[in-house]
């Protein structure tokens, strides 16, 4: 019996290893990302505006215009403005809508948001080191590799 069908209680094999491999990936990922949800929630942040966060540390100081900070997430979401105003609001970020487009929307760090990245680099690697101790450095190239194989079915 495979570990997984252990861990779910399924007493029926999966229909192929396809299945298998599936399921396996939608279970770890959701079980990463509860952990890093846990991990964010005290400091009132979800994944999705920690991706932010790092996106526009990454930036630097001309930061970025919306759309782009959408294509750059990890997880694609739906409503990136709604997402910065909530992070504008929490005073994370600053947004300037631009002079010749009035459409044109950019994303800043704000101070604040720059130490509170800063400060969860520490935990999020402690949590990255926590998820991953189990596998070797080689293992977890290996799984880098296969993943990037997957996603390419998906193009």
């Amino acid at each position: 019996m495979s570990e997984l069908l252990a861990e779910i209680k399924q007493t029926k094999p999966f229909q192929s290893l396809r299945d298998e491999l599936w399921l396996n990936l939608s279970r770890t990922a959701a079980v990463i990302g509860h952990e890093v949800e846990q991990r964010l929630r005290p400091h009132g942040l979800s994944p999705t505006q920690y991706n932010v966060l790092r996106i526009l540390r990454g930036a630097g100081e001309a930061g970025l215009v919306q759309h782009e900070v959408g294509e750059r997430l990890v997880a694609q979401v739906p409503d990136v403005p709604r997402i910065l105003q909530r992070m504008q609001k929490a005073g994370w970020i600053a947004r300037v809508r631009g002079t010749v487009d009035r459409r044109v929307v950019r994303a800043t760090l704000t101070p604040a948001g720059m130490r509170l990245v800063n400060e969860l680099d520490t935990m999020m690697q402690e949590v990255e080191d926590g998820l991953f101790s189990v596998m070797t450095e080689a293992e977890i190239r290996q799984a880098c590799e296969l993943l990037v194989l997957a996603r390419r079915g998906c193009r």
